[in-house]
């Protein structure tokens, strides 16, 4: 089973995590949270990360989902990866949203590349617009609202 681990700016990790706990009832074994504080040192946060890491991310592997690309917590999901004790069975996507970390769940007893590549998937599905589809306003240039059509 592929270990999750969901790293992202305080309060966002904690609240994926609880929205796995509302939709399963508990949280799956072996999905755990890190949420990043304003300021917070990179080492300081790698450092709880590995901890985290550790314990659930067994020979099979661990997804790791994280926020915004080039922030901190990606930054450090990006470090955590490549340090030797999870070379090449650490995943890292930034860009975490619900439908992502459910496909992820959902499928994590398949391979790392499989449940990496349905997590994408999911969540890139997730992103829909559900705005207004009727007649759009017209746009009227702002001179013509002042002094009228001619």
């Amino acid at each position: 089973m592929i270990g999750i681990l969901i790293i992202a700016h305080a309060p966002l990790a904690t609240a994926l995590k609880e929205f796995v706990a509302h939709v399963y009832s508990d949280v799956p074994e072996r999905i755990l949270s890190l949420d990043v504080t304003a300021h917070e040192d990179a080492k300081v946060t790698l450092e709880k990360a590995v901890a985290l890491a550790q314990p659930i991310c067994s020979h099979e592997g661990m997804l790791v989902l994280t926020d915004i690309m080039g922030a901190t917590p990606a930054n450090v999901a990006s470090r955590l990866a490549h340090l030797p004790e999870f070379d090449t069975r650490v995943r890292v996507i930034a860009g975490v949203n619900l439908p992502m970390l459910m496909r992820a769940i959902a499928y994590r007893s398949e391979g790392l590349d499989s449940v990496t590549n349905k997590a994408m998937h999911g969540g890139q599905q997730g992103i829909i617009s559900l705005g207004y589809l009727g007649i759009q306003e017209e746009k009227v240039n702002p001179i013509e609202k002042v002094v009228g059509k001619e």
